[in-house]
């Protein structure tokens, strides 16, 4: 009889384990499609911006380098872009390094944040 008792038991578990595993099944896609959605999806949608933006510079634009350092563009070649930084003072750089200056984002209405 004890033996009877709890298979019943196991029985009536199995049938919940299987309704709290669609559960688990359904939180794990669910916390997926939250991630996408506030993290894959944004920088994915910035990095679309920047390389539009890289695509459409043209010669005298102001830009900001990864590194920190503003200037405005004298050539554009391939891969590379003369930068003039100051009077008689060019560098060339990669085209992969360079984003929009402040002063270009602020005119495009982009929020920027202060750093002091």
């Amino acid at each position: 009889m004890l033996n009877s008792i709890l298979l019943q038991a196991a029985a009536g578990a199995g049938g919940q384990a299987q309704g709290s595993g669609m559960m688990s099944i359904l939180m794990i896609v669910a916390l997926v499609a939250i991630f996408y959605f506030f993290m894959v999806r944004p920088q994915s949608k910035k990095q679309k911006e920047i390389r539009k933006f890289r695509d459409a510079m043209q010669k005298g634009d102001k830009v900001t380098t990864a590194g920190g350092i503003h200037g405005k563009i004298k050539e554009i070649k391939d891969s590379v872009i003369i930068l003039q930084i100051d009077d008689n003072v060019k560098i060339t750089i990669d085209k992969s390094m360079v984003y929009p200056s402040a002063n270009d984002a602020v005119e495009s209405g982009a929020d920027i944040k202060n750093n002091a």
